[in-house]
Order: structure tokens, then C-alpha cells, then sequence
């Protein structure tokens, strides 16, 4: 992960990929405190957002900054209410000052943000952290506009993607201020299919979270194209029955594929879905020699990227019957970026039963 911060031509193509509207300050790419303070901006561990508290703040923030006390530039870059970004400087700005190193060295290891504590220490923020002003009263009343949002989302990501960083170096200033600052708050008009909602960082980090699990030229789906949108169509199954041995989780590995519209299942794999994904349907099972009252169970389980276990759903359990044992057991969830799902048995007999049939259907919503 690289911690040397954005060139201009770097920033350039870093927005333009992710679908940033922007323009450019004259004078940005020259524009900093580094030469005034001595202090060259980087490494760079994160990115600090804020509301301005204020309108038109375009003169305060490149230009008059808050006197001799806190000079210009206020910031890296301007998001209006248009959510047209103004890029105002390349160096070091005055935006974050003392963060409060508990707060700061979660951004850098991308943890759980705790409370700020002064009691630990304090990290110059304007040596280490980007910083973005978004246009807003701050009132708790002033709404973020929908293009406002989505450029605010799209900008964080940027950033993040040029690094090689997560949404962890996401932070907002009331989560590193020492001196109480409660920005960046308010209502936001929308995002997606989203409607209004109220602005935290925890869900600006998980937007952020899925763009990054996307190509950068990816756009969220609106709610009229969620209305729209048709379901892709998954039907898949066994080539051949195989033995399941009791006492041990096994995966179904479906080796039959009639239809996989999501193009999530690898031949021959476990997985029947990869995140962000909404599917709804049934698996249908088949299992010969299961003693009558004796029990297979069955569950869905998450896996990361890495092919570790991180969840596993409630049980289902298929009661042995004379004469061959049938059931439907019912598939309906929603899993993020970076999860995938599987169908897992657990045979509780003291004898190995055949998995004559396993036919899965299902209906999925990406996104």
C-alpha cells in the first residue's frame, strides 16, 4: 500500500475512474502549507471528511482561511450541493488538526474507531490525512443533496482504491477531534435506492465498502432500476450422488449447472453466490440409506475472499423416513461484498448415507 500522497496527474485519473465530477482551482496543484510550515504533507494514512458549516465557503477555504491563526487552504478539495468537486490544493491544508492518536492509529490499521482520548497522545492530522469539505449548515436540518452524496462516496472511495486501502481509513472529524468538532452530520436526500436518511460515518464507510468491492466504474442501482431490474435465474445440482460420512460438516459441491445467470458458480465449487447479492429459492434433497428419525442438517454458511468460514445461518434438519427420505429446504439472504454462500450437510447417524440428488433454484438480486 502506498502512503506517498496523489500527484495531480494521479488525482486526475484517480477521480475520473471512480466517475468524480470535477473541476480544478486555479492554482491547486501549487497550493499548500508545506513550504509555510516546513512540514511536508505525507505519508498519508487516510482521508477526514467534514461539513463546512456554512455556504459558499469556496473564498473561505482556498483563499481566507480563518485568519492568522488557521490559514488557507482549509482543505484538499470543495463538494457543493451540485456534487461537482472543486479541487483546491495538492499539499498540506489546515482541516484536521490534533487528532487524537487512539483515533488515528485505528484510521491506520482500519479498526473500530474508538472515542477520541487526548489522554493518549495527539497526531498532527494535516500532515497524514486528506481532507474534504462538503457544503452543509450543519444544523442537523440542511440536507446533503443526492449528487452531493454520491460524489462524496465516489471521492472516499478514489482515494482509497489509489492507496490499496479499505474503508477503515474512512474517518470523519468528530472521530478524531480533541476538541469535541461534531461534523460531518445531517440528512441526506438519497443514495441509490436509498431514500432520505440520516448522514453517519459508519454508512459512508459501508458505501464506500461496496464501491471498493466494485470496478471503479460501477454506479449503484437506483430504486427505479431496482423496480425493474429482472432477478438472475440459478438451477444447479449433482452429476452423481456421493457418500456423506456422519459427523463432520461437508459442503454440497454442485457439479451440475443448467443455468447460472449471476455467473457466480465455478464448476465442480460449493459457492452458488458471491456478494453484494440478494437470492431467494430452495434446495431440493434427495438422500438414500438415512435411517428412519435419523437427521442430516442443513445450513447456509458465509466465506470470505480467503475461503474462511465467517457465518453460518440457522439449521434446517431432514428427519430420515422408510423408503427414501425427501425434503425442500428454503435458501433466502442477502450477503455483502467479499462473502460468498454455501450449502452444508452434517450426517448425525452412525452410518454413511448417499447424497442421491441435491437440485438448487434460485432467484438473485445483485447489489
Amino acid at each position: 500500500m502506498t502512503t506517498t500522497p496523489m500527484n495531480p496527474t494521479q488525482w486526475r485519473g484517480a477521480l475520473r475512474a471512480e466517475g468524480v465530477p470535477f473541476t480544478e482551482l486555479e492554482g491547486w496543484t501549487s497550493r499548500g502549507r508545506d513550504a509555510a510550515t516546513g512540514k511536508i504533507f505525507g505519508p498519508v494514512n487516510g482521508v477526514l471528511n467534514h461539513h463546512t458549516a456554512g455556504r459558499n465557503s469556496l473564498d473561505l477555504i482556498a483563499y481566507r482561511g480563518q485568519g492568522a491563526a488557521v490559514p488557507p487552504p482549509l482543505a484538499h478539495a470543495l463538494l457543493p450541493k451540485t456534487g461537482r468537486l472543486v479541487l483546491v490544493a495538492d499539499g498540506r491544508a489546515n482541516h484536521a488538526g490534533l487528532a487524537a492518536k487512539n483515533s488515528f492509529d485505528a484510521i491506520v490499521a482500519e479498526t473500530r474507531i474508538p472515542r477520541p482520548d487526548k489522554s493518549t497522545g495527539t497526531v498532527d492530522g494535516n500532515d497524514h490525512l486528506y481532507g474534504l469539505e462538503v457544503e452543509n449548515l450543519g444544523d442537523g436540518r440542511d440536507v446533503y443533496t443526492r449528487a452531493q452524496y454520491d460524489t462524496w462516496v465516489r471521492w472516499n472511495a478514489a482515494i482509497c482504491r489509489f492507496h490499496g486501502w479499505g474503508a477503515g481509513s474512512v474517518a470523519g472529524h468528530l472521530e478524531t477531534s480533541i476538541e469535541g468538532k461534531p461534523d460531518p452530520k445531517g440528512p441526506v436526500e438519497g443514495y441509490g435506492r436509498r431514500g432520505r436518511f440520516t448522514f453517519t460515518m459508519a454508512q459512508l464507510r459501508a458505501d464506500v465498502a461496496e464501491r471498493l468491492a466494485h470496478a471503479p466504474s460501477w454506479s449503484p442501482p437506483t430504486a427505479e432500476e431496482a423496480d425493474n431490474a429482472m432477478p438472475g435465474y440459478v438451477n444447479l445440482g449433482l452429476a452423481h450422488g456421493y457418500q456423506l460420512a456422519p459427523g463432520t460438516w461437508d459442503d454440497v459441491e454442485f457439479t451440475a449447472e443448467w443455468a447460472d445467470e449471476t455467473d457466480d458458480h465455478a464448476a465442480n465449487s460449493p459457492t452458488f453466490a458471491k456478494g453484494p447479492i440478494t437470492f431467494t429459492g430452495s434446495v431440493a434433497f434427495r438422500f438414500e440409506h438415512l435411517a428412519p428419525a435419523e437427521v442430516v442438517q442443513v445450513r447456509m454458511s458465509e466465506y470470505d475472499d480467503a475461503g474462511e468460514l465467517r457465518a453460518n445461518h440457522p439449521i434446517h434438519e431432514v428427519i430420515g423416513t422408510v423408503g427414501g427420505t425427501y425434503a425442500v429446504v428454503p435458501l433466502t439472504k442477502r450477503i455483502g461484498p467479499g462473502r460468498s454462500m454455501r450449502v452444508r450437510l452434517l450426517n448425525q447417524g452412525e452410518d454413511n448415507i448417499e447424497v442421491a440428488s441435491a437440485v438448487l433454484t434460485v432467484l438473485a438480486w445483485e447489489g
